[in-house]
């Protein structure tokens, strides 16, 4: 076949991959080839055919075909991310005329050392390695009139700096946007990639792939709050062909299989905890599948109030009983103002009858005791200063440890009562108990709860649910009066003739 003809041929043959980035991959590389560097591969393994197939589906059914495909692969080491990415992006390019895509990772280092080299190794491997020219930071056309719009760049980033990804626009056309190392990629950079999603009759594909390196973060949310909107898969790089499996083994038996190493590096699991995360999602986790415990009924309940007025915080009510914090629904309001919020709250403090009220007293705080204590005279409504800095202590990691203020206290109690209480399975309370990382006061010798607007720089919620439970850790509440047959300390002092009111 002439030089003509061949290439005529792979352009007509490579146009029916359009929407089947499998094809196209078992098409377009020299799998088994001698002398090649694929001579010892059949084709891309399992979990990248995987991705490939979620792809096609989508691209082919007319119903999903324009709207936004999402896909997030949180692995250990060594599975391949950067050959599927690279697969991925060629594919892309050869099947869809100005075609965009662009492509960032956690580091400036891992993008031009790692990613950037793996996709043009691939682009220079495929049976049409002279459609695109490969340059530093970026692989263009090299058709006439072409190599603006139909190119992929390298996008580094800084948390100031994402006009890369605020222009990612292609109306009509194809968009496709890869994160690499995803964990690492800061909330700015996701939260201006959003707009890439917006552009109509379109076909956009996000592919955020990495090591779950951080337990808080957008990649994390992909896998939690967010996982609705994503495809996700989490995998153990044991289980994937062409691995050092005994390398990877090594490490969990070193570390242990519950490790947050061989969680990160090796199963493709989320850490326990991430360095200065104040609540792991394990303990959150825990709590929210542990069954209610079975209680002695002399347990006070305590209601926890934390306020807000506007913007974007909420105001909850959280509802404790000894260790059961699920059983009574919790309620939230939104934009509410002080007298409304506490009318809501005393109708169903004169329902439930707690023992105690505990409220946060910043914000409308304020407004909402003093409404409460004349509504429900006979209930103790205690006011909890977040930012009351008296030396207190509280236990942390099994020691008593000095807290830097009230907030951190009763966080710190919150986070203790954890390893035996339940709590509702609930996404944002969830997010909101593994949001809050810690530090050391100003003082350097306590420790300190993050502040809710240091929070939110970071792309995070106030934690209005956690900061609404933890109020209910802000004073002791002594224990309900039962009949004298249950209450403990009367344990052997009666007998079978119903003497034990007496004792009580």
């Amino acid at each position: 076949m002439q030089k003509a003809d061949f290439k005529r041929q792979v352009a007509e043959d490579i146009g029916a991959f359009t929407h089947d980035p499998l094809g196209h991959a078992m098409y377009a590389y020299p799998w088994g080839k001698a002398g090649t560097e694929l001579a010892d591969k059949e084709g891309p393994r399992e979990w990248q055919r995987w991705v490939m197939g979620e792809i096609r589906d989508h691209l082919s059914n007319p119903e999903t075909r324009f709207d936004p495909l999402r896909i997030g692969i949180a692995s250990g080491h060594g599975i391949g991310k950067s050959a599927l990415i690279s697969m991925l992006a060629k594919w892309g390019m050869d099947t869809c005329v100005d075609t965009r895509i662009v492509v960032t990772a956690n580091t400036e280092g891992q993008l031009l050392t790692k990613t950037g080299p793996e996709i043009a190794k691939w682009f220079r491997l495929a049976i049409n390695n002279d459609w695109f020219k490969v340059n530093a930071t970026s692989i263009a056309s090299t058709m006439v009139g072409h190599d603006k719009g139909w190119r992929l760049d390298l996008a580094t980033w800084s948390e100031h700096n994402t006009e890369a990804f605020a222009g990612l626009h292609n109306e009509g056309k194809r968009i496709i946007l890869i994160f690499d190392e995803a964990s690492g990629i800061p909330p700015a950079v996701w939260e201006v990639a959003l707009g890439a999603l917006t552009d109509a009759n379109t076909e956009i594909i996000w592919l955020a792939f990495g090591n779950p390196t951080q337990n808080t973060g957008d990649f994390r949310e992909c896998f939690g709050k967010n996982r609705k909107l994503w495809k996700t898969k989490q995998i153990d790089s044991r289980t994937v062909e062409g691995t050092n499996k005994k390398y990877l083994q090594e490490i969990v038996d070193t570390y242990g299989e519950n490790s947050d190493i061989a969680k990160v590096r090796v199963r493709g699991m989320f850490p326990s905890a991430s360095s200065m995360q104040f609540i792991g999602s394990e303990l959150v986790q825990e709590a929210q599948r542990r069954p209610i415990p079975v209680m002695l009924g002399t347990e006070p309940l305590i209601y926890g109030l934390d306020c807000a007025r506007f913007g974007d915080d909420t105001s909850v009510l959280a509802k404790r009983c000894g260790r059961d914090a699920r059983t009574r629904p919790w309620k939230r309001w939104h934009h509410m103002d002080s007298m409304t919020i506490a009318a809501d709250v005393a109708l169903q403090a004169q329902s439930e009858h707690p023992d105690a009220i505990m409220v946060d007293a910043g914000n409308i705080g304020a407004a909402i005791i003093d409404r409460l204590r004349q509504l429900l005279p006979d209930i103790p409504v205690f006011e909890v200063w977040f930012g009351s800095t008296k030396v207190r202590q509280a236990m942390f990691n099994g020691s008593p440890t000095n807290v830097y203020n009230k907030r951190t206290e009763i966080w710190t109690n919150l986070r203790d009562w954890l390893r035996t209480g339940c709590i509702p399975d609930d996404q944002v309370l969830e997010d909101d108990l593994t949001g809050p990382l810690y530090s050391f006061g100003g003082d350097d010798v306590s420790i300190m709860l993050e502040r809710k607007k240091d929070m939110k720089k970071r792309g995070l919620s106030s934690p209005d649910d956690g900061d609404a439970i933890a109020c209910t850790f802000a004073e002791p509440v002594a224990p309900r009066n039962v009949p004298g047959y249950l209450n403990p300390a009367n344990y052997g002092r009666g007998g079978s003739d119903g003497r034990y009111d007496e004792l009580d």
